[in-house]
């Protein structure tokens, strides 16, 4: 164990995304506020409810969750891809850190960033729906879990990754568009039955639910599902991520 060389890495990869306040936090900030106006508003003015929430204090956990998601994944991504790019990454292999402590730096660094921006966005959805949380440790469960998760897989595209545009593709045709047609601003019920069933293989949607059940307190999947394959799903990607780490690939010679 290597408690100071792991605190090091915490310290620099929180002070990363820290020191640009206005590009890691502000702007999701501002986007997922717009969003939640024009939505929430807009739309909300024509329908009211949807499963019996109001659909402005429905779409909350969705914005919540799409901000967690894509923060946590692009802090690991963007930090150790220009760590290759640069060829900094010789200096982290070669310091005194096991592969736990590396991915375990990277990784709640991540979470921090993800946890704090959807922290942000809930604050000001909260100044229009209020801050009531149905079930705190349920939300607290999700918001963690998913952040862990995407952070591992943000790890993974980086080192699997050799340029920026293979970095980008996860991002802008997987992360986005599943999370988009997660559940987000739509309820799977109100679907056909095609679309429906389409709906219900995004992963994401249960993660979205599971959310939507800590908040609001209802949801369109038992909560326990989206744990289930939310922790699966992290299994995974902290596997790939440590693999990777440990075997050096595409990260040595």
């Amino acid at each position: 164990m290597n408690p100071i060389g792991f605190r090091t890495l915490l310290a620099k990869e929180t002070r990363r995304f820290l020191k640009v306040p206005g590009q890691t936090i502000g702007q999701p900030v501002i986007t997922t506020s717009l969003y939640f106006l024009v939505f929430g508003f807009a739309l909300g003015g024509r329908l009211r409810e949807l499963d019996g929430i109001p659909y402005v204090r429905f779409i909350v956990p969705g914005l919540i969750m799409l901000a967690v998601i894509q923060n946590a994944f692009l802090n690991t991504a963007s930090s150790l891809f220009v760590m290759k790019i640069q060829g900094t990454i010789v200096d982290l292999l070669v310091a005194p850190l096991s592969v736990g402590e590396m991915l375990g730096a990277f990784v709640l660094a991540a979470m921090g960033r993800g946890c704090l921006v959807g922290a942000v966005v809930w604050l000001v959805a909260a100044a229009f729906t209020g801050v009531e949380v149905a079930h705190p440790l349920w939300a607290l469960a999700f918001s963690l879990l998913v952040a862990a998760t995407f952070a591992a897989l943000g790890l993974v595209v980086a080192i699997a990754s050799d340029k920026f545009e293979q970095l980008n593709i996860v991002p802008t045709f997987v992360l986005t568009p599943l999370t988009f047609l997660g559940g987000v601003f739509y309820s799977a019920r109100t679907l056909p039955p095609a679309w429906a069933a389409v709906t219900r293989a995004n992963p994401i949607l249960y993660m979205v639910e599971g959310l939507r059940y800590g908040i609001v307190g209802a949801a369109g999947s038992p909560p326990e599902i989206g744990l289930a394959i939310t922790i699966g799903f992290l299994a995974l990607a902290v596997g790939g991520a440590w693999w990777m780490l440990k075997s050096g690939y595409k990260l040595r010679g």
